[in-house]
C-alpha cells in the first residue's frame, strides 16, 4: 500500500502470481485493508464497462458519500480523486492512478472526494466496492476538466473524450456543493 499525494487517498499493489496457466491476485482482503488503517464496511458492488475515450465523473454524493475502492479489472483507466473537503488542507486537489488488468492495482477513494476515469485502452471493464448505497438524489457531478483542478487527463492516449450530457454541463469547483 502506497498514499498518494493527498495521503487520505491509497494504492493497493497485490503479489501477482503467474504462470504459465495465467495469473492470480487477492483482489480484497479485509485483513490488508486494516493493515492499513482502513476498517470500512462495504454496502455495495458496481461493474462498469466502458469504450476508449469514455470519461465518467468527476462523480460524489452530498449526505451519503461515498468510500470507492477502485479496480480495473479489464483494461486500463486514468483514476482521478479530488478532495472536496473545504476543512482539508489539500481542498481541492487531485491525484491520479493508472489502474489496469496488468498492474492489478485498487485505488482507496475516501467519502468526501469526488471521483472519475478515462478509459485509455480500446474497452475497460471497472469493478469497485463502495461504503454508502448509491442515492439518485443525493449525486452531484463536478466539471471533469475545470482548470482549477489541474488533472492531467492524457488526452494525447485516449483521443476526444466521449462525456454524457450531465458530466459535460457539471459545474466549476467555485460553484459545486462540497464537504465541510
Amino acid at each position: 500500500m502506497r498514499a498518494l499525494r493527498i495521503p487520505e487517498v491509497r494504492v493497493f499493489e497485490p503479489r501477482v502470481f503467474a504462470d504459465e496457466r495465467g495469473s492470480f491476485i487477492e483482489a480484497w482482503n479485509t485483513r490488508t485493508l486494516g493493515v492499513a488503517g482502513l476498517h470500512e464496511a462495504f454496502v455495495q458492488d458496481n461493474l462498469v464497462h466502458s469504450a476508449r475515450g469514455v470519461v465518467r465523473g468527476l462523480h460524489y454524493q452530498m449526505g451519503h458519500p461515498q468510500g470507492k475502492l477502485m479496480r480495473c479489472t479489464a483494461g486500463e483507466v486514468f483514476d482521478v480523486a479530488v478532495d472536496l473537503r473545504k476543512s482539508s488542507p489539500t481542498f481541492g486537489q487531485s491525484v491520479w492512478e493508472i489502474l489496469s488488468q496488468e498492474n492489478g492495482f485498487s485505488m482507496w477513494v475516501p467519502p468526501g472526494f469526488a471521483h472519475g476515469y478515462a478509459v485509455l485502452s480500446e474497452s475497460a471493464t471497472v469493478y469497485y466496492k463502495c461504503t454508502q448505497f448509491y442515492e439518485a438524489g443525493a449525486e452531484r457531478t463536478l466539471l471533469w476538466n475545470d482548470p482549477a483542478l489541474a488533472i492531467a487527463w492524457p488526452l494525447d492516449l485516449i483521443g476526444p473524450p466521449q462525456i454524457n450530457p450531465r458530466d459535460s454541463a457539471a459545474p466549476l469547483l467555485a460553484a459545486a456543493e462540497t464537504y465541510l
